[in-house]
């Protein structure tokens, strides 16, 4: 208990205080506000022109010249500085510190130090959680969008709120519908993933001045490898060992990161914090060193997911020493270390003779290099190409409405009575909105989020074109307890009724996966309840990252229309209701199976086979290979139009050039080698026409799938190819494909080498089927 004479000196204490604390803020707030109105660069030859005899702050020598300058003058405990994502500063050579550690998934994110809000920009522009932006298909919107981040990403970074390097996308296969991140990803399909992976990494990098070499941000390709398990059932990323075979690694989790390398020219790859097949991977030579860097021939760096040194240290225990977890991961191909590790054993493991400092150079040289590719190391960069861009380029009105664009066209209508879809805004006049996502905020925008520009409300679309009464009908979306009795009041007196359930961050997420697939708590019994007491259409949309177990509502008559809305970003609802009132014809695509609950009861999540195994019962995974029920299909969606396809024009045979002397000639191959010299021009055309019978205009996606003769365990189908096109009502165009033969026909063998299957393969496209053999 206090002293009465100290009581008594309380009042004195606190007007000094508060005075103290007022100045302290205004002088904090007043350096803030300097820092925030510069960027972060080196090479400040105007402030500093000594600077500029350094060869390394000459912008006229080559990327790699510079490097080896800046490198050769920094000392051994220098060069540690620029081995972790806060990256040290060398103020002899006029180099400040760097936060590599940015995030931009699907909008410019607070996620990670490198970048903050502030009142100079309050907002960025929130695009849909990744997931519904795949389900448009549209690769020309994946590259749209990344456009825009970057734009909004240099816009902030002039004002000093964020960083050049941008730790997005997320291309790991959504092989498991529980995985809580699979929201984060662009499905389950290896060829949307890297259509994906590479459009959204040019729209970040491209320059618009032709500069091939220079980057506008750097992006990120992550989580490799063969990551898909968060924390199920006590089993935790940290420690979980992925045993994945040599065939499903090469066809099904490799693929996204190959194309985000080679076809997208990504500046960053980050290795995953699982085991695979035993070891690390970000201390794995073969996967690091071998295929991103010699395989693939990577230009950029390599980076740790967050901590991941520390955890095959200490939580893997796949080391004895910390100095040896150090060596091991960048002789593996580490460059930067996302955390603190290198920072603080690497010197004593160069010490130890356990890592040269040869190895320290060529990591941190990559680092360089991105940053000088950056424009980090040419002196001002409000000189520069992007100078001019400002607060007044992040959440533009075009911005804003791409965000609105973007969620229409992932919305994916799964089911639509007659007479339900599009409601008519004229002859509704009571519109009952029910549900615990019905007027949510945040829950639109996912995970690795940012401040968005502003929100729309599902409700708030909705009532911007009828008169709505609403009704969350339980207090959040566990939904304990469910307000059935007024939810049925409420809809009983409505015209039509639009329920908005589903799941958020508290379901699923990082470090957070399902075990149920069903709708969580009492969200069942209120659908039912409410489509019961309903007299109108009653729209059940879903918000969420993975599929759902909605069978009993797929089935229920009384249940006319479904809508998936994955997580949609800002403009959401806006978007939601432009669908609903048919303002725009939905065209978005599922990129995942909806599996029933008995498939999630019965598979473990951490078997990573792909395939099927008939011996034990394992049903396989992904539209590829799983062979059982299914809720909804990958690729499932509908239309308020009916479009149909017809075949022009496609090959029956196709040949393959061998050279004389090859044993297939002589022996019987069920497959060829995809060698360079076998698939020299072995490629063909498929012409289609596609019409829309409808009475509506609209976008169509024309997907392109193949079945491989049955050899090597190969894809029951997998996708070729797809094209999203516009139609006006009765209109029709032709698409034609264009098949490379050893790419897109070939299937990946038990050793992980990529084959051309001789024999009968069948094309599919819509409901046409096209059968065509290839042979010798």
């Amino acid at each position: 208990m206090a002293s009465i004479s100290s009581q008594n000196r309380v009042p004195e204490v606190s007007v000094f205080l508060f005075v103290f604390t007022i100045w302290c803020l205004l002088f904090s707030f007043s350096h803030v506000v300097l820092a925030q109105s510069s960027p972060v660069f080196a090479c400040d030859v105007v402030s500093n022109p000594s600077l500029a005899s350094f060869g390394f702050c000459n912008t006229s020598l080559g990327v790699s010249d510079r490097v080896v300058d800046l490198v050769k003058r920094l000392t051994l405990q220098e060069k540690i500085l620029f081995l972790v994502n806060n990256a040290g500063s060398v103020s002899r050579l006029g180099i400040p510190k760097y936060e590599w550690w940015s995030e931009a998934l699907h909008g410019v994110s607070y996620v990670g130090p490198g970048t903050r809000f502030s009142s100079v920009v309050a907002g960025a522009t929130s695009f849909p959680q990744v997931i519904l932006t795949a389900a448009s298909f549209n690769t020309s919107l994946f590259e749209a969008i990344g456009k825009v981040v970057s734009t909004e990403a240099r816009a902030m970074y002039n004002v000093g709120l964020a960083g050049l390097t941008y730790w997005s996308p997320n291309i790991n296969i959504f092989r498991d519908p529980r995985w809580g991140r699979g929201q984060e990803t662009p499905g389950e399909d290896p060829l949307l993933s890297s259509k994906y992976g590479s459009g959204y990494v040019r729209g970040l990098q491209q320059r618009d001045d032709g500069n091939a070499e220079g980057l506008k941000v750097a992006a990120c390709c992550k989580h490799y490898t063969a990551y898909d398990v968060d924390n199920w059932k006590g089993v935790d990323r940290y420690h979980f060992n992925a045993v994945v075979t040599k065939q499903d690694m090469d066809d099904t989790f490799q693929p996204p990161f190959k194309s985000c390398v080679v076809d997208g020219n990504v500046a960053s790859v980050m290795c995953s914090y699982n085991k695979v097949n035993g070891i690390p991977t970000c201390a794995d030579p073969d996967l690091l060193s071998g295929v991103i860097r010699g395989e693939w021939k990577l230009n950029g760096y390599i980076v740790t997911d967050c901590d991941s040194i520390d955890v095959l240290y200490n939580s893997q225990h796949y080391t004895k020493t910390p100095e040896e977890a150090a060596a091991k991961s960048i002789l593996a191909g580490v460059d930067l270390n996302c955390g603190s590790f290198l920072g603080q054993h690497t010197e004593a493991a160069v010490k130890a003779g356990l890592v040269n400092e040869s190895a320290i150079d060529k990591a941190v040289s990559n680092n360089f290099a991105t940053l000088m590719r950056l424009g980090f190391f040419d002196g001002d960069p409000r000189k520069q190409l992007y100078g001019k861009l400002g607060p007044k380029d992040v959440c533009s009105a075009e911005n804003q409405e791409l965000a609105r664009e973007a969620a229409r066209q992932g919305i994916v209508l799964l089911k639509n009575t007659a007479g339900s879809l599009p409601l008519s805004p004229t002859a509704i006049k009571n519109l009952a909105v029910i549900g615990p996502n019905a007027n949510v905020t945040k829950t639109m925008i996912g995970n690795y989020e940012g401040t968005p520009c502003k929100y729309t409300t599902p409700l708030q679309g909705l009532a911007a074109s009828v008169a709505t009464t609403y009704l969350p009908g339980c207090s959040n979306v566990a939904c304990g307890t469910a307000q059935v009795a007024d939810a049925q009041k409420m809809a009983a007196a409505a015209d039509a009724t639009v329920l908005v359930m589903g799941a958020d961050q508290s379901i699923e997420a990082e470090s957070r996966d399902r075990v149920s697939i069903l709708l969580p708590g009492q969200q069942q019994l209120l659908i039912t309840a409410v489509a019961n007491a309903s007299t109108g259409p009653v729209i059940l949309v879903i918000m969420s990252g993975g599929g759902m177990d909605v069978s009993f509502a797929k089935t229920n008559d009384k249940i006319t229309s479904i809508l998936w809305v994955g997580y949609p970003g800002e403009a959401g609802g806006a978007a939601i209701a432009d669908i609903i009132f048919g303002s725009y014809n939905p065209s978005g695509r599922l990129p995942m199976t909806w599996y029933p609950q008995s498939y999630v009861d019965n598979v473990p999540m951490t078997n990573m086979n792909m395939r099927p195994d008939p011996s034990s019962g394992y049903p396989g995974r992904t539209y590829r290979f799983y062979t059982g029920e299914t809720v909804y299909s990958f690729g499932d969606g509908l239309s308020y139009s009916q479009f149909s396809h017809k075949l022009i024009q496609a090959p029956r045979l196709v040949s393959v050039p061998l050279e004389e002397s090859h044993v297939c000639y002589s022996s019987e191959c069920k497959s060829v080698a995809a060698s360079d010299q076998t698939c020299q021009n072995l490629n063909f055309d498929i012409h289609l026409r596609i019409k829309n019978s409808g009475t509506m205009s609209g976008s169509h996606t024309v997907f392109l799938f193949s079945t491989p003769p049955s050899v090597h365990n190969s894809p029951q189908k997998h996708l070729v190819g797809f094209e999203k096109i516009f139609l006006h009502a009765q209109t029709d165009r032709h698409v034609i494909f264009k098949v490379d033969v050893c790419k897109d026909l070939s299937v990946v063998d038990e050793l992980g080498s990529r084959k051309v299957a001789l024999g009968k393969h069948v094309l599919h496209i819509g409901s046409l089927k096209h059968s065509f053999t290839v042979r010798i």
